[in-house]
């Protein structure tokens, strides 16, 4: 399937996971699953992408069903219908869905939607990233001490950086360091899932961002165990002088 094919495939599926989720609100909003960590609106989310997936011939690796589809696809889909679902459970407007589709020479095509402003950044390698449409371009900083920096969870030793915030959304915050916004994002403890990151740092990637995991292995995977320490800046400057403050901390 051509990469913009598989753009819209993407673009109908985060319609259709939003337009799922937009009327389940109050007490139905915040239900939980029995598997720790698990809402419900998780799963209706998932559903809905599957649903719309389905048929495309694809393999899909999801946060919340796994591994469907054939061994043999092209591409693995690597989706989190609701990622930074407490913040959806609790209506703040910073979750998205996240999807993006692995080849065998890496992420080749990226979408993620945060579903509660509607805010689309779309990504084909090769081609450049944008907002809405208009092509978007990282954060040129060098320094800590000049930075604006997007984290993952409360750090135990605090840089020199100019501010710093926890937002919830490992992918929304990459693709805020994608725009400029943030300056860098790092992952201090938590450590993500492919479906996690894989969206996000295509477009942050294209939009000239520089990204790593901290510990030095391959971000392009599609392994439902793997988990890795990102590590992301505007600059490969400032990346080179984040990356030894968090490496090696889980």
């Amino acid at each position: 399937m051509p990469p913009d094919e598989l753009l819209a495939l993407f673009e109908r599926m985060a319609t259709a996971v939003g337009d799922a989720l937009a009327p389940i609100a109050g007490p139905a909003r915040r239900a939980r699953t029995a598997k720790p960590g698990q809402y419900a609106i998780d799963l209706v989310a998932d559903a809905v992408a599957l649903r719309e997936l389905r048929g495309a011939g694809l393999a899909v690796l999801s946060e919340e069903s796994g591994r469907t589809g054939p061994t043999d696809s092209a591409y693995t889909i690597v989706l989190d219908p609701v990622d930074g679902s407490t913040n959806a459970s609790r209506h703040l407007p910073y979750w998205c869905t996240s999807i993006c589709a692995l080849g065998p020479d890496g992420p080749e095509v990226a979408l993620v939607v945060n579903q509660a402003t509607g805010v689309r950044y779309r990504a084909i390698r090769g081609r450049g990233a944008t907002r809405d449409g208009v092509l978007i371009r990282a954060s040129d900083a060098t320094t800590i001490e000049s930075s604006f920096v997007a984290l993952s969870s409360i750090p135990a030793h605090p840089l020199a950086w100019k501010q710093c915030r926890i937002l919830g959304s490992a992918a929304l915050a990459l693709c805020d360091v994608a725009t400029g916004a943030f300056d860098a994002y790092l992952d201090l403890e938590s450590m993500h899932a492919p479906w996690d990151y894989l969206g996000g740092l295509l477009i942050a990637f294209e939009a000239g961002a520089s990204l790593r995991d901290a510990q030095g292995r391959r971000l392009d995977v599609a392994d439902a165990d793997a988990r890795r320490q990102i590590v992301a800046a505007g600059t490969l400057e400032l990346l080179d002088r984040l990356a030894p403050t968090v490496r090696g901390s889980e």
